[in-house]
């Protein structure tokens, strides 16, 4: 039997890089994923008691699944555009979970479901399908994922929304909004249509990078707020123009740290969810269960595991640091990705190892994480170290190139002695080390080199006093 992984593939993701094919494993295999997740949505609301999914609301969500069928039928990449869309997953999950509760159904499981509506709505537009359907806005917004919002005022209201030669109409009562589908979104020129900012692709022929700052199940479930964290409620035009400012110099520091960046970032990256800068926080970070979240003293970033291609983070300062987020969060993308493939380890989720980039104990596979998303950092910036002539920058990058480097340095024994790794973690770390050797084969200026010391090693005693080992 062949492996899951082809060899070759799994060491070049090993070395945190992955050509076309590897990528293309790891997308299909999610996408594969959020199909099933949907399918096993429906089939968990036709098994469900009367209580927690009425007879009415199980045959509205029929129609819906009817409707998304027809939108695949006419146009099957349009419709799974949103079927796919990052988001549509914690939405999703949140949704199964409450179908198969044991416990009584939530209050929010009814929102959940007619969110539904929306979704075929989105895909039967995007997929250029006549239609006509009513849906429900919730608090006065009504999302069409990938799309845009329309406000529709204050409280629950009905919305008929119809699409007939390429237009949509969206009708409360008598006053109606027209929309236009485009690659990007939808357009208006009514006040109350709210489209979805895009962010210009990295790539000629990539698809351009949803700001999304609408979707209901952006950071929903996501354990933000137990870190002081949340995500932005609406970005006005000033910060609109602000992150497309700092993005339009994303493309070029992929570039200089290295071609496997921009690729990966092209091939993975399907939407940025903005999030408020972090209350003062300088930890090193923190988690959110199956999510991760990293905070700086004026940054803070995270991926979702159910919300695959999507990064959640607040807006870098420059564009290095904002490509050096993008290069960090796509590593955790990769690697749950890969691990939902094929299983890397059998330790358990004890937590107990030392990780120089967070305050608390690590369970090993955050342990894994982390060392596989700074090792491509130490990457990251010892290129960007090498490829500029320009003395601030560069000082700047063997900084953080040091830094990370001694970080990573201090775990990877640890990862290397598990006795928990299987044949393919093995392989991981194994490629993992001789990234590492091969880093240090250009070292930083001394200087940095003894800070980047000096920090993994207070990192160490601070832990040790705080955890007691």
């Amino acid at each position: 039997m062949s492996p899951v992984v082809p060899e070759p593939l799994l060491r070049e993701l090993g070395r945190t890089e992955g050509g076309s094919e590897a990528l293309g494993l790891l997308v299909r295999d999610q996408h594969t994923r959020r199909l099933v997740l949907l399918r096993a949505l429906l089939d968990a609301a036709s098994a469900a008691p009367a209580a927690v999914c009425p007879p009415g609301r199980l045959d509205r969500l029929r129609q819906d699944w009817a409707l998304l069928e027809a939108a695949e039928r006419a146009d099957r990449a349009a419709a799974r555009s949103v079927l796919l869309h990052p988001l549509a997953g914690p939405w999703a999950q949140r949704c199964l979970r409450g179908l198969t509760a044991v416990a009584a159904p939530t209050p929010e499981l009814a929102a959940d479901l007619a969110h539904f509506s929306a979704l075929a709505a989105a895909a039967a537009i995007r997929a250029g399908l006549p239609f006509e359907t009513r849906l429900t806005a919730p608090d006065g917004l009504l999302v069409l994922p990938t799309l845009g919002a329309l406000r529709t005022g204050p409280g629950a209201s009905t919305v008929h929304v119809a699409q007939s030669e390429g237009e949509v109409t969206l009708r409360q009562e008598r006053t109606g909004v027209t929309i236009r589908p485009a690659e990007s979104g939808a357009t208006s020129g009514d006040p109350r249509w709210l489209p979805v900012l895009t962010l210009p692709a990295v790539l000629p022929g990539a698809a351009p990078v949803p700001l999304d700052d609408l979707d209901p199940y952006r950071t929903a479930g996501s354990g933000l707020q137990r870190f002081g964290l949340s995500s932005v409620a609406g970005l006005d035009g000033s910060e609109r123009a602000a992150w497309r400012e700092v993005w339009d110099g994303v493309a070029p520091m992929l570039r200089t740290g290295g071609a496997h960046r921009t690729a990966e970032t092209a091939a993975l990256l399907r939407c940025l969810v903005p999030l408020s800068p972090p209350p003062g926080s300088t930890s090193a970070g923190a988690a959110t269960g199956p999510s991760s979240i990293r905070e700086g003293a004026a940054q803070c970033s995270g991926t979702r595991r159910e919300a695959f291609g999507a990064i959640l983070s607040s807006r870098p300062a420059t564009a290095a640091h904002f490509a050096s987020t993008l290069v960090h969060e796509l590593q955790h993308t990769k690697l749950a990705a890969l691990a939902a493939l094929t299983p890397l380890h059998h330790e358990d989720a004890t937590p107990r190892h030392f990780a120089p980039w967070r305050p608390d104990a690590r369970p090993f596979d955050g342990l894994l994480q982390g060392a596989y998303s700074h090792i491509a950092l130490a990457d990251y910036w010892q290129r960007c170290a090498l490829g500029t002539d320009r003395p601030p920058a560069r000082d700047v990058a063997w900084a953080e190139h040091a830094r990370c480097q001694e970080q990573v340095g201090a775990v990877l024994p640890v990862l290397a002695a598990s006795g928990a790794l299987t044949p393919e973690g093995r392989v991981l770390v194994n490629e993992m080390i001789s990234m590492y050797h091969r880093l240090a084969d250009t070292p930083p200026p001394p200087g940095h080199l003894a800070r980047a010391v000096a920090y993994v090693r207070t990192a160490r005693m601070i832990w040790r006093q705080r955890n007691a080992s």
